[in-house]
């Protein structure tokens, strides 16, 4: 039936000649372990889309939704987490290979003639494999996703003629939002693979026009094997090793949760994914009028001179020891990207408040304000414009007070002397008007109060203490400048801060949750939440300890356990006795923290108590074992192969 079926399709397309075409090549030295680079590309990028076509079952791409559907996916349905898990790792994995597979050709000279076209695809995938991996992280549209996408659009904005086009196509309009997830999931799930799988085809008809281009010593170059069934083979020993590898990095280090979006959020430092650290790095050095030469410049430059390698570097001599200029060059380019990726990663720009004031210091401040002290008034504001400074993203790129990231100019009293209140509004707003090929993105999402807050804490700097100012200034309106990302709908009816309930239905960040317990929760609980702090005048004499907790809130289902703290945080709570002297804030009802701060908060708690936030819900088998089972399957019919293989 079989032999009918494949005869019937033969003489209809030639489905025979396509899988000998494939499949029988010989292989000039013989196979090899160091030819797996490109098989294992392939089958990866398969990998890649068959889990992210399994994904788009449950992924809901918008501004809303996108963050806590993918969650849906990981947390609810089964193996969910495994899915995304082998599409977050595979993406890593895909780019190291690439990478390993073009600097495997530059190093053999495998670009040379006749394979200059080989080559020019070749650097086309590495590039459209780094855009895929730069324009999946945006889609959910959480904390990393939405200071990703404002990374991508601000660069795009300086390039010399178009920017503001190229700004626009990226962003949909003028404001980062709905518009900005369409187009770049557009870019991810359509224009970016389609394009890839044509470029792939190409590359795989152009090595077979030449085939592999071997060793360079003509003595073992006489020495052949055959692609089908010995190269084949060791392929299939790597693929499935990388698939192994990828559950189990799913499985104990799966992907991270950036936490949903919060444009109040004080402590979230940006950063790239960690195959743009380089890039992220080199950008530093240049600022102002120079940015475009870290934006655009660089990576262009360094795209042509790959390129067009083959076109300059002509000498038909491949041996890596016969060519010491090449070499060098090469190990250059590579010392810099790992040197900047590990000092990228290193940065920490320290947007974490060291400490805070205690319960009793905090009360008399916030009476001296509500009494109508100016110092008092002055004090309170410059510190919430300290808060936005953070909040909004301000600290990740300025340097202020001795802490903060270096991509933008070091905020030194001596920078900002003589700058006035409403240069600094407009620079805040529309800091184009100022320098039009900044990076610097254009902040609306603030209101004019919350603005002159911010100025007043940049003044504070400049004088040493904080101003006393008269009525609000209002700044300049400007066209272009983004507005906030959307907020979800559940908030649309109670505020910007969402229900009060809306935390304990979101999984949080937990380092973020770290950061501000350590501010807001620390001086009641202690660090880790592991002190009894005294209390005088509740019954137990000291604060509830929350490491361990009370076992009447603890739960291993980590929905319970939140559901079981969250009514604390949100409306906060007063011990039994006669006088306590410190009691429960609410947070929520208060709205000193955001619904997504909560959600942040509660995951660290229950780090705290050993319970994950983010624990699957239906896991048919848990993460571990089902890592373990693989492990022992792959063993078993790798050594089964090898047997076979050896008594033929």
């Amino acid at each position: 039936m079989f032999s009918k079926m494949l005869r019937w399709i033969n003489e209809r397309w030639p489905l025979s000649t396509a899988i000998r075409w494939s499949l029988e090549e010989e292989m000039p030295g013989g196979t090899s372990y160091a030819y797996i680079f490109g098989s294992c590309v392939l089958i990866l990028f398969l990998f890649q889309v068959i889990t992210g076509v399994w994904q788009l079952l449950y992924f809901v791409p918008t501004t809303d939704r996108g963050y806590d559907s993918l969650n849906y996916l990981r947390t609810e349905i089964p193996f969910g987490w495994l899915i995304h898990g082998l599409h977050y790792w595979g993406a890593s994995a895909m780019i190291v290979l690439v990478g390993l597979h073009i600097s495997q050709v530059y190093i053999w000279g495998a670009y040379k003639n006749p394979r200059q076209l080989t080559w020019l695809i070749g650097v086309g995938n590495l590039l459209l494999t780094l855009a895929l991996g730069f324009t999946g992280p945006v889609l959910p549209w959480d904390e990393r996703g939405y200071w990703e996408a404002e990374v991508a659009v601000s660069s795009a904005g300086t390039i010399p003629l178009i920017g503001t086009l190229a700004r626009n196509l990226l962003s949909g309009c003028t404001a980062l939002g709905q518009m900005t997830v369409s187009r770049f999931f557009f870019l991810h799930v359509a224009i970016l693979p389609g394009i890839l799988i044509a470029f792939v085809i190409l590359h795989l008809v152009a090595f077979r026009k030449f085939g592999i281009s071997g060793p360079w010593d003509e003595a073992k170059r006489k020495l052949t094997g055959l692609f089908w069934p010995d190269q084949i083979f060791k392929d299939g020993i790597v693929v499935t090793l990388i698939f192994v590898a990828l559950v189990g990095l799913s499985a104990y280090w799966p992907p991270p949760y950036s936490g949903p979006l919060d444009v109040l959020e004080t402590f979230y430092v940006p950063k790239p994914e960690w195959y743009f650290l380089f890039f992220y790095q080199t950008l530093k050095a240049f600022h102002g009028v120079f940015e475009p030469i870290g934006t655009i410049g660089i990576p262009l430059i360094v795209t042509l001179l790959f390129l067009f390698l083959p076109f300059y570097d002509q000498s038909p001599e491949r041996n890596p020891a016969r060519r010491p200029v090449a070499m060098i060059c090469f190990f250059i380019f590579i010392a810099w990207v790992i040197t900047m990726a590990i000092i990228g990663y290193d940065s920490h720009p320290g947007i974490a408040s060291e400490g805070t004031s205690k319960v009793s210091t905090a009360s008399l401040q916030a009476s001296k304000v509500s009494s109508g002290d100016p110092a008092a008034q002055a004090s309170a504001t410059v510190k919430q414009g300290e808060q936005l400074f953070n909040s909004l993203g301000c600290i990740g790129c300025h340097t202020i007070k001795g802490r903060g990231g270096v991509v933008g100019p070091a905020l030194t009293p001596q920078l900002l002397k003589g700058k006035t209140r409403q240069w600094l509004i407009t620079q805040i707003r529309n800091p184009r008007s100022h320098n039009p090929s900044t990076i610097m993105p254009a902040f609306s999402s603030a209101t004019d109060r919350q603005i002159n807050d911010v100025v007043d804490f940049l003044l504070s700097v400049v004088q040493g203490k904080p101003v006393i100012r008269g009525p609000v200034v209002k700044a300049p309106p400007t066209a272009t400048v983004p507005v906030p990302p959307a907020i979800p709908s559940t908030a649309e009816v109670t505020g910007p801060h969402g229900p009060p309930e809306a935390a304990s239905f979101t999984i949080g960040n937990v380092e973020l949750g770290a950061t501000i317990f350590h501010q807001d929760c620390e001086p009641c609980h202690g660090p880790q939440g592991k002190d009894k702090v005294p209390n005088p005048g509740s019954t137990d004499g000291t604060v509830p300890p929350l490491n361990p907790i009370d076992p009447t809130l603890f739960n291993k289902t980590a929905q319970i356990f939140v559901d079981h703290i969250d009514p604390y945080i949100q409306h906060g709570s007063i011990p039994d006795g006669p006088n306590p002297a410190l009691h429960m804030l609410s947070f929520g009802d208060s709205q000193s923290l955001t619904q997504q701060m909560i959600a942040n908060v509660e995951a660290y708690v229950l780090r705290l108590n050993g319970v994950e936030r983010a624990q699957p819900v239906h896991p048919v088998l848990q993460p571990p074992l089902f890592f373990w089972l693989v492990v022992i399957v792959y063993a078993l019919v790798l050594g089964g192969f090898l047997i076979w293989k050896g008594k033929r």
